[in-house]
């Protein structure tokens, strides 16, 4: 029997080079060529994303009872506790503020105040110890010394306390620079003024000068600067705490939606869960209120009533020291140096420097009394400007009789012994007095602030607690509402 003949067409065959079978009705496979997957069949719909698959679970959930109500419960825990950190953020950032306002950058200012004025007396010390010739008093000597030691002092404070780097810093720096150059030109006044020589006179012009053009206006900075610290914390701390106030608002408005709408499903009154996360919400949100305005208020008055008449009186100290220094230096220069204050008419520079400094002090004594709250305050105040006016007329009598030629009077005037009733005795009653009306203005800060700060404290650790409770009360009071569906 003959075979029936093989077919000269060979079966259908791989893709080119695949070496794989191709079976009827099935496409060919990608090959290792690298060439692109063919598209996918019209018709068939594109892979969704797991968010978009997400958000379809979540819908269907949506559309029963019992989905709703865990989306809900889970929207009350959130809110809550978003609530509760928000409101420890917010009122940690605060107490921080207001105990740097108490314990740092008050104190701090304060500091740069007494750099300033401790300099200032020291130089109105060497002044005054000057005019006495070489039998300088052992008075003068050791309040130069204590302005010297406490400036010195100071400065090391403010330098552990500055930031490196920072413009406090470098003024600092730029001060301890100077303090010894200032102190060997008082001690060569010294030397040539006990030896009788007139250089004296030009080595004590010239430390005055460093003083006044170098340091004192270095000092100044350091204090504006630490005051602007002080401004920029009372910033910080005196704000209402909006954002955990709103937040504190709306997880309570939703609490009570979720409760009416329970009522509205169930006719029950209450649901115990989400009253308990209610009445947390609401400590939370009262004691985040009520503690934050107690603050606010502490803190605004001790500012009003506290840091503002510290700087008056603080500025008021210095000009009674630099009009003291410059009256010395009057009879110290007798006209050596002069300044044109009309066209053609000149005085003595340091008897117009004097004058200026008493407007700036009648000033600060008059913005003082202003300040002043209760009688403790005002009283020390009252009595610098019944000094300030008796050392006006006092000085008017120096200068009287220094014109007149009578340099021995106008010197028994300015330095002299308790019976000649001397400028200086003035002087010194009213950096008494002031001294006695910082130390209650520093006191009333004190009290003010303290006050505003313990407002503040436990706030930021006793909202977490109550946060947490009220979102296991929300989750609880849903999750009882669930249970009936099983």
């Amino acid at each position: 029997m003959t075979q029936p003949p093989k077919s000269s067409t060979a079966p259908p065959g791989p893709a080119s080079g695949s070496g794989l079978p191709t079976m009827p009705g099935i496409p060919p496979q990608p090959t290792s060529t690298g060439s692109p997957a063919s598209p996918a069949p019209a018709g068939e719909p594109p892979r969704r994303t797991a968010f978009a698959e997400g958000v379809d679970r979540v819908r269907a959930a949506a559309t029963t009872e019992p989905g709703r109500l865990r989306i809900i419960g889970a929207v009350l825990a959130l809110l809550v506790v978003s609530f509760g950190a928000v409101t420890a953020w917010q009122a940690t950032d605060r107490a921080s503020a207001a105990d740097d306002v108490l314990h740092k950058s008050q104190p701090l200012s304060s500091a740069a105040a007494d750099i300033y004025r401790s300099l200032a007396d020291a130089n109105t010390a060497a002044s005054s110890g000057f005019l006495a010739g070489g039998q300088e008093t052992k008075t003068s000597r050791d309040r130069y010394e204590r302005g010297i030691r406490t400036a010195a002092a100071k400065l090391v404070t403010a330098a552990n306390n500055s930031d490196p780097g920072s413009p406090s810093a470098a003024t600092i720096a730029e001060l301890n620079r100077l303090l010894p150059q200032y102190k060997g030109l008082i001690e060569r006044a010294r030397a040539n003024n006990r030896q009788g020589y007139p250089l004296g006179g030009a080595y004590l012009r010239y430390a005055n000068d460093t003083m006044q053009n170098e340091m004192l206006p270095a000092a100044e900075d350091l204090y504006k600067s630490e005051n602007e610290r002080l401004r920029g914390d009372y910033a910080d701390a005196t704000p209402y705490p909006w954002a955990a106030i709103a937040l504190g608002i709306v997880a309570l408005a939703a609490l009570a939606w979720a409760q009416h709408r329970n009522y509205r499903r169930t006719n029950r009154v209450l649901n115990h869960g989400l009253v308990a996360a209610g009445a947390a919400t609401t400590v939370v949100l009262l004691w985040l209120v009520v503690g934050h305005s107690v603050a606010r208020a502490g803190l605004n008055d001790s500012y009003d009533h506290g840091v503002r008449s510290l700087n008056v009186l603080h500025d008021a100290r210095i000009a009674s020291l630099k009009a003291r220094g410059n009256e010395n230096l009057t009879l110290v220069s007798r006209g050596a140096e002069t300044v044109e204050v009309k066209p053609g008419e000149f005085q003595d520079k340091f008897d117009v420097a004097y004058k200026e400094s008493m407007q700036d002090l009648a000033e600060g004594l008059t913005a003082a009394q202003s300040l002043a709250d209760d009688r403790s305050g005002e009283q020390p105040v009252r009595s610098a400007v019944g000094n300030m006016d008796e050392w006006q007329d006092r000085h008017q009598q120096a200068r009287a009789a220094d014109d007149a030629g009578d340099y021995q009077a106008a010197l028994n005037k300015v330095i002299g012994a308790k019976s000649d009733k001397p400028t200086g005795e003035c002087f010194d009653n009213v950096d008494k007095n002031l001294d006695t009306a910082l130390k209650h203005e520093q006191r009333e800060f004190q009290q003010a602030a303290g006050d505003g700060l313990d407002a503040m404290t436990g706030l930021s650790a006793g909202a977490a607690a109550p946060a947490v409770l009220g979102a296991a009360g929300a989750v609880l009071g849903i999750g009882r509402r669930l249970s009936e569906y099983r």
